[in-house]
Formats: C-alpha cells, sequence, structure tokens
C-alpha cells in the first residue's frame, strides 16, 4: 500500500513539473525555424530555450560560441506580442554589447561568425504593455522562443595545395 501511494505521488509530481513546461516547452523549435536554402546547413543548438514571459520581464541566457563557427539567433513569440520583444548579446566576461534588436531595426534573426570561442550573455525582454488580450492566457503572459543554430565557417580564399 505504501508503495502504490509513493507511486501515485511521484507520477502527479512529475505531471507537474512536466506541464509547467509544456506551456512553452518546445516553443522555439515549432515557431522560430526559418525556411532553408537548398545548401543552407544550419544545425540546431541545444543552448536554444523558450519560456513564458510575463510583461516587462527580463531573461538572460548564458550560452557559449566556438570559434570557426557561423551562428544564427532567432527570437519568436506569440502573436499577442507582435513584434516587441527585444534582445540584447552581450560578452559574459566583459559585459560589452554586442547587438542589440533595438538599434537594428527591432530585427528578430541575427546572423554572426565566431573569431573566438567565448561566453555570451543573451538577454530577452517583453516590455510591458506588450501583450494583447487572450482568452486562453493570462493577460500579461506570452511563450517567446530563443532559437539558436550553427554550422561551421564555409573556408574562404584558396585552398592550399
Amino acid at each position: 500500500m505504501k508503495n502504490i501511494i509513493t507511486i501515485i505521488l511521484a507520477v502527479f509530481i512529475s505531471n507537474a513539473i512536466f506541464s509547467q513546461a509544456g506551456v512553452c516547452g518546445k516553443f522555439h523549435q515549432k515557431y522560430c525555424v526559418l525556411e532553408k536554402a537548398k545548401n543552407e546547413k544550419w544545425q540546431y543548438n541545444a543552448q536554444s530555450k523558450s519560456g513564458l514571459f510575463n510583461q516587462g520581464m527580463t531573461s538572460k541566457l548564458r550560452c557559449v560560441i566556438y570559434k570557426g563557427m557561423d551562428y544564427r539567433i532567432s527570437v519568436c513569440c506569440e502573436t499577442v506580442l507582435g513584434d516587441k520583444v527585444n534582445y540584447k548579446i552581450l560578452d559574459a566576461r566583459t559585459s560589452e554589447m554586442l547587438f542589440d534588436n533595438a538599434t537594428a531595426e527591432d530585427t528578430q534573426i541575427f546572423e554572426f561568425q565566431s573569431v573566438s570561442t567565448r561566453q555570451l550573455i543573451i538577454e530577452v525582454m517583453v516590455p510591458t504593455g506588450a501583450t494583447e488580450k487572450d482568452k486562453h492566457k493570462a493577460t500579461d503572459a506570452a511563450c517567446v522562443g530563443l532559437l539558436i543554430e550553427h554550422k561551421v565557417t564555409d573556408k574562404q580564399g584558396f585552398s592550399q595545395y
């Protein structure tokens, strides 16, 4: 009897944990994916994340980028937010701002080449008043996805013989 109660309790706890992740769990994989051209070799990066954001909320994600790789960062959100999500990319060691989409016409996609291996901090912000009413969710919250993709940098110049 004690074992049955323990098993039932474990099932309820695991369901509660997975249901919280299920609200926005793989949002980035479903909605941030861009159509690939024929020869593009972008690969999904496991550092990608999704989350439920409230109005006025800021969240930071630390990620590692590697030398000799090209990266594409895409930020997407539910339609109730429109295109009102802002993000910044900072060097984790120096806190130097490397990119701010607010100064780049609010672009939701950023591609860059890494010349050294280093850690970055990606800061995502949902401004206050960004959400519209939706009868299925709280009026102050929406899913936001951060998709990180990578590929080996193309060789440049003449090949060696």
